[in-house]
């Protein structure tokens, strides 16, 4: 670096982690790049709103020129990451420009994860993206469609049975999404099915649902789930996933297998990190990635012996107190982002880190459904009520802009007062064909 020239640090990922690192980095003597794919950041929390119609896309989606237009040494490129030239320090996309780097912090998060079974996909969309909720949405939305024109009784039970594998968060809010969609919001909607039969079956491999809370938090999850009338299957593992049906075995895999007729699976069960975690270990050398792929880190979040690169949030595999890895949330992504851009300044300073990294864990909560939540914070566990008032603000305030904090306010009264989903699209897909016979009205 020429003497005088700002320190330039490159950031790839606009998520929890990357945004909070170039916050953090605002009016300090560097020169940020921010590299993302996207042109905003998204609040994946809120996916599975967006994939049972109560919130837009852009209800949770920001652009990243938009938050970061007042931070004169920060500027966004829209970019995609393909590789590293770690000799040369720079970071190589696409389209073939070259970006250089005094100081690197990769934040490309997870993406999903089928246990070698990638053929799942096509048949059990998982909840990353915004094209993710949309074409979830789109698939519930058209099984009730469907059903509305089906004349076969057992077609028409297959087309309104919704799965969904995995129990940790995601799944059990998807899950409690779709029965209220089903049950209140459509309610009066169609002449021909009633969509409160609708069957949503949650099937998750573990002996209890949110297997991260403590044990009474996870009983009341699924005694609140199955009293929406949510059908919990646990300790149940899929085997198989067809256009029209699931194959699963119960009681850990060792009873024989059992058959769901449906057609619209959502998958929760699994995530592993980005890609880009392995052309990085590749380039650096001498790095191994886990299992999920993760990037082995350092305490100050480093890589190997190359501290001018982190590695932060769901790509990295960075032990806890416990020694174990800390858990892919938001919270961990968005200190860790903060914390590497405290250990560049302190360096540009001449001073040392002030230690590594220390997660402060300030808790962790699920929604249910309405008025149902469960939640630990401090020691401290509760649910039902205030557990879903603390979730509404908490979400409400991690939210990236005001704009986008009055919008959703303003989206969650309306839906908690008339139990209505405005953002019912159903996008890219064509008209069905025309039938010789359409179910009469009753």
């Amino acid at each position: 670096m020429a003497d005088g020239a700002a320190h330039k640090v490159v950031i790839i990922g606009g998520g929890f982690g990357g945004m909070l690192a170039a916050k953090a980095l605002n009016k300090t003597p560097t020169e940020v790049t921010l590299i993302d794919r996207r042109n905003f950041h998204l609040f994946q929390p809120l996916l599975y709103q967006v994939a049972t119609g109560a919130l837009s896309p852009a209800n949770i989606a920001a652009p990243l020129r938009s938050i970061l237009k007042k931070q004169r040494n920060t500027r966004v490129l829209q970019g995609e990451v393909v590789g590293f030239d770690m000799a040369g320090k720079s970071v190589l996309l696409r389209d073939g420009a070259r970006v250089p780097f005094d100081s690197l912090i990769v934040a490309t998060g997870a993406t999903h994860h089928y246990f070698g079974h990638d053929e799942w996909a096509n048949h059990a969309p998982g909840l990353k993206t915004i094209e993710d909720a949309t074409d979830i949405r789109r698939r519930v939305l058209s099984a009730f469609e469907r059903a509305e024109r089906a004349t076969d009784p057992a077609e028409r039970a297959r087309l309104v049975t919704f799965v969904v594998v995995g129990g940790g968060p995601t799944g059990v809010e998807m899950a409690g999404a779709i029965i209220e969609l089903a049950k209140y919001t459509l309610r009066a909607d169609f002449r021909v099915i009633n969509p409160a039969t609708a069957r949503v079956i949650l099937i998750e491999g573990q002996t209890r649902v949110l297997g991260a809370f403590h044990e009474k938090l996870s009983r009341k999850a699924k005694d609140a789930l199955e009293g929406m009338g949510v059908e919990v299957k646990l300790d149940c593992h899929v085997t198989a996933i067809e256009p029209d049906h699931i194959l699963a075995k119960p009681d850990g895999g060792k009873a024989p297998a059992f058959r769901i007729d449906t057609e619209t699976v959502v998958w929760a069960a699994g995530v592993k990190a980005s890609p880009l975690g392995k052309l990085l270990a590749d380039a650096i050398g001498g790095v191994e990635v886990g299992r999920g792929g993760h990037v082995p880190v350092n305490p100050d979040c480093t890589v190997a012996n190359r501290p001018d690169v982190f590695v932060i949030g769901d790509l990295a595999s960075c032990p806890g107190k416990d020694g174990k890895p800390l858990p892919g949330l938001a919270p961990v992504a968005m200190q860790q982002g903060e914390y590497v851009a405290g250990v560049i300044v302190r360096r540009l300073k001449g001073e040392s880190p002030k230690g590594p990294f220390r997660y402060i864990d300030k808790g962790t909560m699920a929604t249910i459904g309405r008025a149902k939540a469960v939640a630990e914070s401090f020691g401290f566990k509760f649910s039902g009520y205030p557990a879903w008032l603390a979730w509404l603000f908490i979400h409400i305030l991690y939210l990236a802009r005001f704009e986008n904090r009055v919008l959703v306010l303003f989206q969650w009264f309306f839906n908690y007062v008339t139990r209505n989903r405005a953002a019912r699209l159903i996008t890219n897909e064509r008209p069905p064909e025309t039938r010789s016979e359409i179910a009469p009205v009753r």
